[in-house]
C-alpha cells in the first residue's frame, strides 16, 4: 500500500468538508462523535468522480450548523457532477434546502411521496409531510407549558478540565431548561462529563445543592446530587443493546423491587411498563431488547431512566439525535413537565431552532469558554451561529 498516497487522499477528502483540524493519522476512537461522523462522511466522498450513488443516513444527527452548511455544499458540488443522492434525514428543513423529491416511511410501508420544489404540481406543504410522517396531525412541535424558576439547585463557577472547557460558569434553578450551544469540539460535551464526573475536573468549583466538591464522581452526582445523564452517544455510553427494555430502566434504582437478595422482576416489569405508556414507547413487550428498538424509542427509554429514578437535575446532551419527529415531541413535552414540575434542566443541542424553542436561557460555548447566557427570547438562530463562531465571524 502507498501510505502517502493515502494520507494525501485522506487529507484531501476531510478538506472538501472542511475538516483540516482532523489528522488523517489520528486514531478514530479519539475522535468526538461529530467528528467521526465526519469521517464517516469523507470516506463515502473521497472516490470523487468513480462515485455514482451517495446514500447518506442521518448525516448531520451530531453536526453542527456551520458542518451542515460545509456538507451541504460538498452535495451540491457531487450532484453537479451527475451523482444521485438519496438523504435520509429527520430534519425536514435540511430535506427542503437539498431535496428536489421526497418519500416518506412510516412503520416500513411508503406513506406518500412529492415534491420539494414549490412551483412543481407535486409538491406538499411542510405540515402534510409531518402528518404524513407521524399518522396524525402535530398542532405544536414545541408545547409551552408554564414553569417557574426557582432556586439555584448547580453553580459552576470557572471549570476547567484537562483539555476542554477552559473556563465555563454558570447557575441552573430548579424549573429552568437552560441550553448550551457551540461548535463540534467548542467543550459542550466535555463540560457536562466533567460536571458529572466521567472526565477528570482541573480546576472551579462545581456547587450542587449549596455543596461544594473538589472531585466530582459519578457515583455521588448519580446517587446523592440526584443528577441524571443522557448522553449523546446512546448505543456505545448509554444504553445496555442487547439487555432489556426492563433492565436498562430499573437496574440503576432496585430498591423498590429488592425482597432479601432477590429481585422481584414482575415489579420491575410492571415499572417499564408504566414509564413506556407515559413516553409512548413502541415495543412488543418490557423483555424485549432495546436493540431491537428504533432510536427513538432508544432515546425515550434513556430518558426514562432518569424519570424513573427521580432525578431532580438532568443533564440531556444532544437527547433527540438522529429520532423521528413524533419522538421529539414527546421528548420536548416530557422536558416541559419535568421543568414544570421543578426539575432543572441542562439541554445541549447543534439544533438551533431546538434550544430555541424549548430553552428559557441559552448560552453558547465558543473554544472551551462560556459566553452571553440570555433569554432565548434574545437569541435567533443567525445570533447563536454568529457566538458560536466567535473570533471568526468577527475577522469575516
Amino acid at each position: 500500500l502507498d501510505r502517502g498516497r493515502q494520507h494525501a487522499i485522506a487529507k484531501e477528502a476531510l478538506k472538501r468538508l472542511h475538516c483540516e483540524d482532523i489528522e488523517p493519522a489520528q486514531p478514530v476512537r479519539e475522535l468526538s462523535i461529530a467528528q467521526q461522523q465526519m469521517v464517516e462522511i469523507a470516506r463515502a466522498v473521497v472516490a470523487g468522480r468513480k462515485l455514482k450513488l451517495l446514500i447518506l443516513d442521518e448525516p448531520t444527527s451530531s453536526l453542527t450548523q456551520v458542518d451542515t452548511e460545509n456538507l451541504f455544499a460538498v452535495i451540491e458540488r457531487l450532484k453537479s457532477e451527475g451523482v444521485s443522492v438519496l438523504y435520509i434525514s429527520h430534519f425536514l428543513e435540511e430535506c427542503q434546502l437539498i431535496g428536489d423529491r421526497f418519500t416518506v416511511l412510516r412503520d416500513g410501508v411508503t406513506a406518500g411521496s412529492g415534491s420539494l420544489t414549490e412551483n412543481d404540481p407535486d409538491w406538499m406543504p411542510m405540515d402534510s409531510i409531518v402528518q404524513m410522517m407521524v399518522g396524525r396531525e402535530i398542532s405544536q412541535l414545541y408545547p409551552d407549558l408554564d414553569h417557574v424558576r426557582g432556586e439555584p439547585v448547580l453553580q459552576l463557577e470557572n471549570v476547567r478540565g484537562s483539555r476542554l472547557p477552559t473556563d465555563v460558569s454558570l447557575t441552573l434553578h430548579r424549573g429552568e431548561i437552560l441550553g448550551l450551544a457551540g461548535l463540534i469540539g467548542a467543550g459542550r460535551t466535555e463540560t457536562i462529563r466533567a460536571l458529572f464526573g466521567l472526565d477528570r475536573l482541573a480546576s472551579g468549583k462545581v456547587i450542587v445543592m449549596g455543596r461544594e466538591d473538589a472531585r466530582r464522581d459519578p457515583q455521588k452526582s448519580w446517587i446523592r446530587d440526584a443528577m441524571g445523564l443522557v448522553s449523546e452517544d446512546r448505543k456505545n455510553e448509554g444504553l445496555f443493546l442487547e439487555r432489556s427494555l426492563t433492565e436498562n430502566l430499573t437496574l440503576t434504582r432496585t430498591e423498590p423491587y429488592r425482597r432479601g437478595p432477590f429481585l422481584r422482576r414482575s415489579e420491575m416489569k410492571k415499572a417499564t411498563e408504566h414509564w413506556m405508556k407515559e413516553l409512548a414507547v413502541r415495543a412488543s413487550d418490557p423483555d424485549q431488547a432495546i436493540g431491537e428498538l428504533s432510536g427513538g424509542n432508544q432515546q425515550k427509554i434513556a430518558l426514562a431512566r432518569l424519570l424513573h429514578h427521580d432525578c431532580e437535575i438532568l443533564l440531556l446532551d444532544e437527547p433527540t439525535r438522529g429520532i423521528d419527529i413524533g419522538s421529539k415531541r414527546t421528548i420536548y413535552q416530557t422536558i416541559g413537565e419535568l421543568a414544570a414540575q421543578g426539575k432543572a434542566i441542562l439541554l445541549i443541542s447543534s439544533y438551533l431552532p431546538e434550544l430555541l424553542g424549548v430553552c428559557d436561557s441559552i448560552g453558547v460555548i465558543h473554544q472551551g469558554r462560556l459566553t452571553g447566557i440570555r433569554p432565548a427570547s434574545e437569541w435567533t438562530e443567525h445570533s447563536l451561529l454568529t457566538e458560536a463562531l466567535g473570533a471568526a465571524a468577527t475577522s469575516e
